[in-house]
């Protein structure tokens, strides 16, 4: 029996960029996610299905082995951790910056810094290797309204244009990392499943290139 390969995959920017480049490896999605409640999508590619869920889960999918292989941004993988995954590959898509953001014209904080931010593990080891002592308070969304209303001095988060920041008086202060998304592989399926995955990886590699260079 042909052993099959599972990719997970997140809805949104990572769905809508990832597909073009399964299209040049010939995998396509027999069916329209935004118009099915399901979560298991057959492909054009016999032996390959594709698994959509939340982006955070993505890692720990993979890890586990209930998906072979996924597509995770950086952010993900460096705020949860992708010890048990192998990552063969950047796909040079969803590309943003992870940023610290102020109010323009902010005043010089006295005391300890008070960072909202969704992401937690990342704003910790950042600031711990600035050797400042912050306190962070965890929010999952409307980040840019923490300044604002008092609630922090500084917001920690994902910039692409900038224009949520601006439109609500914040800037961008510092910059943390350069985020794109990422194939990460389950480290037992690269070796039980090898000859699949690494013609997977192969192929997007060629595509990647391709779009670089278009």
């Amino acid at each position: 029996m042909t052993a099959n390969i599972r990719i997970a995959l997140s809805k949104g920017r990572i769905l809508d960029e990832t597909l073009p480049l399964l299209k040049k490896a010939g995998i396509e999605l027999l069916e329209e996610p935004s118009k099915s409640r399901k979560l298991i999508f057959p492909t054009s590619h016999p032996n390959v299905e594709i698994i959509i869920i939340r982006a955070t889960d993505v890692p720990t999918f993979v890890e586990h082995g209930a998906a072979d292989v996924g597509v995770a941004g950086k952010d993900v993988l460096m705020e949860h951790g992708a010890r048990g995954v192998y990552e063969p590959l950047d796909l040079d898509i969803s590309r943003c910056k992870l940023m610290v953001a102020a109010k323009s014209q902010a005043e010089p904080v006295q005391g300890r810094l008070r960072v909202a931010t969704k992401f937690v593990n990342l704003t910790k080891r950042y600031y711990a290797e600035k050797g400042e002592q912050v306190d962070i308070i965890k929010l999952y969304g409307s980040m840019e309204l923490a300044p604002l209303v008092g609630l922090a001095d500084r917001i920690v988060d994902i910039v692409d244009t900038g224009n949520t920041l601006r439109a609500n008086g914040l800037e961008p202060t510092e910059l943390i990392a350069t985020i794109s998304s990422r194939m990460i592989v389950n480290k037992a399926s690269m070796k039980m499943k090898h000859s699949l995955i690494q013609n997977l990886i192969d192929q997007l590699s060629e595509a990647v290139e391709q779009n670089r260079k278009a």
